[in-house]
């Protein structure tokens, strides 16, 4: 189904096993949606970690597919993000790189 033409919402929620996107219209519609999920590493009992760039790639995948599925990307109008917040990813600001896998609790 594609949209009308019109603004659109976005909404990154990255979780501990899966990135999604979603986008709503004006009236909080889920116009589109699409999920990936992601592999959690658990070096230790109790401990998970995520890959960075998975992270990233994964997001970027949600982007793109909802954006083959029905919508100009030129619709969206503004995009939140949502995490699960206790996760710490160290990025080195000379290269961009990220610096060891995402820590989570």
């Amino acid at each position: 189904m594609m949209a009308e033409e019109g603004q659109l919402i976005g909404a990154i929620e990255q979780g501990n096993s899966s990135s999604r996107f979603l986008l709503f219209d004006s009236e909080c519609n889920v116009v589109s949606q699409h999920q990936l999920e992601v592999q959690q590493i658990l070096p230790k009992d109790g401990w998970f970690e995520l890959d960075p760039q998975e992270l990233l790639d994964s997001v970027k995948e949600c982007l793109e597919e909802v954006g083959r599925k029905c919508v100009a990307l030129r619709q969206i109008k503004g995009i939140g993000i949502t995490n699960q917040r206790e996760t710490t990813i160290l990025w080195d600001r000379t290269t961009g790189m990220h610096l060891h896998n995402a820590i989570g609790v």
